[in-house]
């Protein structure tokens, strides 16, 4: 066995280790801890997502396999939300293949256009799991700075363009900034991906999180982008689906047969019970989520608030999406050990930005999304006595 362990090699001894798990042993370490960390909502499923079991329940033959890319009714609801929402309109150079969450999505999507050695583009500080499945196929992410503001470097990501580039990832609203960007930006970068033969792959699991009158833009609705985008979404955060794990992408056509062949392997079709919920929620729509958009947004404004109190200690970039915040940390610190820091001695929690792809100083990313008023307030003032002692004493 010990010879066996010493010749083992594998290729993800290259991927990194997700820290969210590791954050959460800490807090389980140390009962009372305020999590800021995991991206979630504070709030359940809606009543009629719940009521569509009975539906799934009521039909022996839903304990079987199912079509790969999803069932006819979720389809077809999924079709009228991306009209009515994203004024993204499924033909016959597009189409809807339903996923286990948006991660899946975004693997099927990897598997699909590469080979191995091929470069995908990520914007820094990019999304972990992105970053860890682009290793993970032996294909290499591309890292390019956003501006300070996390804004888009358009002339830096078409630098960054080589024969071996595939795709462009962009992430609007952003996890982990709350970065929302610009139509104008999100056009820039479909339009070079459409004249250099690549892939714009867009994450939008965070589309109806905006605030400010800020709106969110899908790149798959561009006139003339349905045979270079894919489109990524999510059930988990808008309609409190998190466990659930379902979601679904709007890929060209001609990648469906490859996808089917990834999906079906990895998964043979999405959890059928989970798709019941998912007509459900979608029959709900949008106004599930803006009704506790408003208690986030309050949220979100005392968070800000607070931590503007302490601009010598932390730089904090505006942010108008999602539910969380990106910090700057003036400190020499490790961040992981300021994390570790802040769990054990002050019992509040936050996402060390290192794993965001961010290694040239300290930053933490705060989550909002599932914390109360109450819990908000008294979090955010632990974070902040948190940072001020310690960075005093480093």
């Amino acid at each position: 066995m010990s010879l066996m362990i010493d010749n083992f090699n594998s290729r993800m001894n290259q991927v990194q280790s997700p820290l969210i798990p590791v954050i959460g042993e800490l807090i389980r370490n140390y009962p009372g801890t305020i999590s800021l960390g995991q991206g979630v909502v504070n709030y359940p499923p809606p009543e009629k997502a719940i009521a569509s079991l009975q539906s799934f329940l009521a039909q022996p033959r839903n304990h079987l396999y199912q079509a790969v890319t999803g069932i006819e009714l979720l389809v077809a609801a999924i079709t009228a939300k991306l009209a009515k929402d994203n004024h993204l309109k499924i033909g016959e150079q597009n189409c809807i293949v339903v996923t286990a969450g948006s991660n899946m999505a975004f693997m099927n999507a990897i598997l699909a256009i590469t080979q191995a050695e091929d470069e995908i583009i990520l914007n820094t500080p990019y999304y972990f799991n992105h970053e860890m499945a682009i290793t993970m196929v032996n294909c290499r992410p591309v890292l390019v700075d956003t501006d300070h503001n996390y804004q888009l470097d358009l002339k830096a990501i078409a630098q960054a363009i080589t024969p071996k580039t595939k795709a462009i990832v962009t992430i609007s609203p952003n996890n982990p900034t709350g970065a929302v960007y610009s139509a104008a930006s999100l056009k820039a970068v479909n339009d070079l991906c459409g004249d250099r033969n690549i892939y714009h792959i867009s994450d939008e699991a965070y589309e109806y999180f905006t605030y400010d009158g800020v709106k969110h833009t899908s790149p798959g609705a561009f006139p003339n982008s349905e045979a270079h985008t894919i489109s990524l979404f999510s059930l988990s955060k808008a309609y409190g689906f998190a466990s659930w794990r379902i979601g679904y992408m709007v890929i060209p056509q001609h990648l469906l047969l490859p996808i089917k062949k990834v999906q079906d392997t990895n998964l043979i079709c999405p959890p059928v019970v989970s798709q019941y919920a998912a007509i459900g929620a979608l029959e709900t729509g949008i106004s599930y989520c803006q009704q506790h958009l408003a208690e986030i947004a309050k949220v979100r404004a005392i968070v800000t608030q607070e931590l503007q109190a302490i601009s010598d200690i932390c730089t904090v970039s505006l942010s108008t999406g999602a539910f969380y915040l990106f910090l700057k940390i003036n400190t020499n610190l490790n961040d992981l050990e300021l994390v570790k820091q802040l769990i054990t001695k002050y019992k509040v929690a936050v996402i060390p930005g290192s794993t965001f792809g961010m290694k040239n100083g300290c930053y933490l990313r705060v989550a909002y999304g599932s914390l109360q008023l109450a819990t908000a307030a008294t979090g955010i003032k632990r974070l902040i006595k948190g940072l001020k002692e310690i960075c005093d004493r480093s």
